[in-house]
């Protein structure tokens, strides 16, 4: 009969494969402070001080030992009691050395920085993985494994039994947080926690909550190495193995039950792409090489809101980054040809803050570059920058903004760095020239453009040739979340081949984006065949006294769109249906939504309409109401709008608002602005009434598919009929190569919806759930205790039960308000109770919680009371 395998084994294999990789293995017991060889004075120290002391000397033979010793003293003294300001302050030692004073041989006395780390040659460093390592703080605790780089605890692993049905990645997840809080000073000089049982394995940061964790899929960077069906299918099965008994499963060809022989997974036989993610994970992303990688140059600290969060690579954005400035310095060089390529990551994946990691290698791999940012809005420059004003660090320099053309030229005149931003319409010459002035001839500038596609930079007259004239020996690298159209060819003829691809595909399979579903609420536009021989009269009337040419541009087909669009009889339709779809919504998904709308005007009367409904939405307090329009204008526009015109520091504050999933703002409309670069993950619900295509239709919809605690996915909700223009982007995203969908169906929703709720009703065969919903409240919990002890009465019940009331919750959350859905609310919320109760959740237990709480606690509360 096979045996369970024990987290010790999982341990066991863990080491192995570190040893493999070059580390050096040490039982922690045997190095504790009664241990056979001590090398800490009390359960408190958790720096190995010799090996530290030596690595510096090593590392550094050019400074004395009393500058070591400084060095030593700086380095494990605690500088704050916050935990991640004192994690902040130890990195940039990592990353810019200690800078310590000590006296020469001559007796003059001199500065000098203490490095570390050696960078440039990983073999000059100590690598030790050192497990069961005992720590006191204000409990006794002990990780599993904790990785050790020149004495310094830097990577902590916690591991977890797969064959435990209690013990999963999450309750590993678990136990790091309670480190947290009981040992904190460990956590002084960490980089990396991992989580793994064994098969499935994930790496985050001191801050990263559950959904930052990530798998790390590549060991080469060249291969994408997924969880393999049959791993999938060990991991399933070591879930329903009972008392760590013998696993029985169904010989689908045979239609025989047959007993399961769980062979250990580590083994030379398997190949590569069937590797688990824990051994993908540690060869991947610790090696000696990718790891000190990571350290120096793809960490970041971003403060906002008074918190601040440590953010590292996910290994898509680490081997396209370096990919990039390899490209970048062939195209740079003497023979290059100045294209340094594309980088295409789909939108929500992390691209803004690859821009980030780039630059920050760029500055030192080409020895201080000046880096110029380009955008073609002013609202995505803001926003650009803002986040690279968060890596001020990482950057070793602050971002600039040029305010105008001769201020971009000042900025430009320098010999080398600085990271300057600027919009495109900075390139556009004046009229009476046709030509855009040399602003330098440096070969060191590199222009980073971002959404590099024709239609953003009139490549064709505009940007390509301005940009040359201004920029002639600059060199030019373009990100995008979009893929480049097969037929733009003048994209490619700026920047170069695409240098690295991440597709919808892998990043919803990674968990970096959650899936985008679609739901069609057409309002038929209000086009009345007897109204239409008007539509010019009416404009005409409007538009009486205006210059013609104006005329014939409101006359256009987008202002006759516009007209019929925006009708009063329209807009009440739309807001009726709006208000009580966003409210069904949130009782399924608390967060936010965004209203798209085609027109000022139509965002002013719809905000209205919403309003007559909904009086308590409204507030002329920016930082009080439950709804608001983000728009610019000026004073000259219609006096119903100024209430709702705004400078950039009220939409700033407005924006902090509506990021706050705790914030009573949920609701905004918009016309152009937050399509693109607006990172809310609480973004649940886009409602479409503007037409839109292409790469532009794209960017907006994405909005939706961050991840955000368990959002099971994105709904984009059309009024206006976009399914057309979506299928077409498609094609152009499938013709680049990308994979994945753009948009489900939330009708697709609805099937899983009704089909795990038949397998569920089929597990009550012979028992009458619904009887809970006739009975008095107070019998109600008994029925609920009664309903568990049924359902584990059935051969793997609560597995199965446990299983499928999950997977119901998800297609629940995301084919409200569906009538199907709808219909079967008091069903779900009953399972949920039965689940609870089943579960009785503890902290320390490793499910994973699920969030569609909000919901669920709404529901069930009605149905008890």
């Amino acid at each position: 009969m096979p045996k369970a395998m024990t987290e010790s084994e999982i341990e066991k294999i863990a080491l192995d494969i570190l040893t493999e990789i070059g580390y050096e293995r040490i039982y922690g017991p045997d190095i504790s402070p009664d241990g056979d060889s001590p090398e800490r004075s009390t359960y408190r120290d958790v720096v190995l001080i010799e090996h530290l002391r030596r690595s510096l000397a090593r590392v550094n033979p050019h400074i004395p030992l009393d500058g070591i010793d400084k060095a030593v003293r700086r380095i494990v003294a605690q500088e704050s009691p916050d935990i991640v300001e004192n994690n902040k302050s130890f990195h940039k030692y990592l990353t810019d050395g200690v800078d310590v004073e000590y006296r020469r041989k001559d007796g003059k006395t001199t500065w000098d920085k203490v490095w570390l780390f050696d960078f440039e040659d990983p073999l000059n460093n100590e690598f030790l993985a050192v497990n069961q390592y005992t720590v006191m703080g204000l409990k006794e605790r002990r990780p599993d494994i904790v990785l050790f780089v020149n004495g310094l605890p830097i990577v902590v692993i916690e591991l977890k039994n797969l064959a435990d049905e209690n013990a999963s990645i999450w309750s590993a997840f678990n136990q790091l947080e309670t480190y947290k809080s009981q040992i904190p000073y460990l956590f002084r000089f960490n980089e990396a926690l991992i989580i793994s049982d064994g098969i499935e394995a994930r790496a985050g940061t001191l801050t990263s909550d559950r959904e930052r964790f990530m798998p790390w899929k590549t060991i080469d960077g060249k291969e994408v190495i997924e969880l393999s069906p049959e791993l999938q299918k060990i991991e399933e099965l070591q879930k329903y193995r009972l008392d760590n008994g013998p696993v029985f499963s169904l010989n689908e060809e045979t239609g025989v039950v047959e007993e399961i022989e769980l062979k250990p997974w580590i083994s030379k036989d398997i190949p590569v792409q069937k590797r688990p993610q824990m051994e993908v994970l540690l060869k991947g992303m610790l090696n000696k090489r990718v790891l000190l990688d990571l350290i120096r140059h793809f960490i970041v600290f971003e403060t906002s809101d008074h918190r601040t969060l440590k953010k590292m690579a996910a290994y898509h954005q680490y081997h396209a980054v370096n990919k990039a400035v390899e490209s970048t310095l062939k195209a740079t060089s003497p023979i290059g040809d100045r294209r340094c390529g594309v980088i295409w990551h789909t939108q929500g994946s992390g691209k803004s803050l690859s821009m980030v990691f780039y630059t920050g290698k760029l500055v030192l791999q080409m020895d201080n570059p000046t880096i110029v940012l380009i955008t073609d809005r002013n609202d995505l420059d803001d926003q650009l920058f803002n986040t690279f004003s968060g890596g001020v660090e990482l950057l070793r320099q602050t971002p600039v903004q040029a305010e105008s053309r001769e201020d971009l030229k000042e900025k430009l005149k320098v010999a080398s760095g600085g990271i300057v931003f600027t919009t495109v319409q900075k390139f556009l010459p004046d009229t009476r020239n046709e030509s855009y002035p040399l602003l330098s001839d440096r070969s060191n500038i590199v222009v980073i453009a971002d959404e590099a596609h024709r239609s953003q930079y009139d490549f064709i007259d505009g940007f390509a040739r301005h940009m040359r004239d201004a920029l002639p020996n600059a060199s030019f690298i373009g990100f995008t979340g979009t893929p480049i159209s097969l037929s733009d060819r003048d994209t490619r003829n700026v920047f170069g081949d695409y240098i690295d691809v991440y597709d919808i595909e892998q990043s919803v399979k990674d968990g970096a984006t959650v899936k985008i579903y679609y739901e069609s609420r057409i309002a038929k536009l209000d086009l009345d065949e007897n109204e239409m021989p008007h539509i010019d009269r009416d404009i005409e009337e409007v538009t009486e006294g205006k210059e013609q040419s104006e005329k014939e541009r409101l006359k256009s087909k987008w202002a006759a769109l516009e007209a019929v669009a925006g009708t009063e009889k329209r807009l009440g339709r739309i807001a009726a249906d709006l208000v009580d779809h966003f409210e069904k919504r949130q009782e399924v998904n608390i967060g936010k939504g965004m209203i798209v709308c085609m027109s000022r005007r139509i965002c002013v009367d719809l905000y209205n309409e919403i309003i007559k409904l909904r009086p308590h939405w409204h507030s002329e307090d920016d930082k009080k109401g439950a709804i608001k329009i983000v728009m610019s204008g000026s004073a000259s526009d219609d006096p119903g709008w100024q209430q709702h015109i705004r400078t950039r520091k009220q939409r700033e504050e407005i924006s902090k608002r509506f990021k706050d999933p705790e914030d009573p703002l949920q609701l905004v409309i918009v016309r152009d602005m937050w399509l693109t670069g607006f990172d809310v993950p609480c973004l649940h619900t886009m409602y479409i009434d503007k037409p839109m295509h292409g790469h532009t239709l794209m960017q907006a919809i994405a909005r939706v598919n961050r991840v955000f605690r368990d959002k099971p996915g994105g709904l984009v909700v059309d009024y206006i009929g976009i399914a057309e223009d979506l299928r077409e982007a498609l094609a152009d995203y499938t013709g680049s190569g990308g994979k994945g969908k753009i948009k489900v169906d939330q009708s697709e929703a609805v099937a899983v919806l009704l089909e795990k709720f038949d397998v569920l009703t089929a597990m009550f065969y012979r028992f009458d759930y619904k009887g809970f919903f006739s009975i008095d409240k107070s019998e109600k919990l008994a029925f609920v205790m009664w309903t568990a002890d049924h359902i584990l009465g059935l051969e793997n019940g609560k597995e199965r039960f446990v299983k499928y009331v999950t997977e119901l919750s998800k297609a629940f959350a995301l084919a409200v308000p569906a009538q199907e859905a709808v219909a079967i609310t008091d069903d779900v919320a009953f399972f949920q109770m039965v689940r609870a109760s089943i579960l009785k959740k503890s902290p320390e237990n490793g499910t994973k919680p699920i969030d569609y709480n909000a919901a669920i606690k709404q529901i069930v509360s009605r149905a008890i009371v």
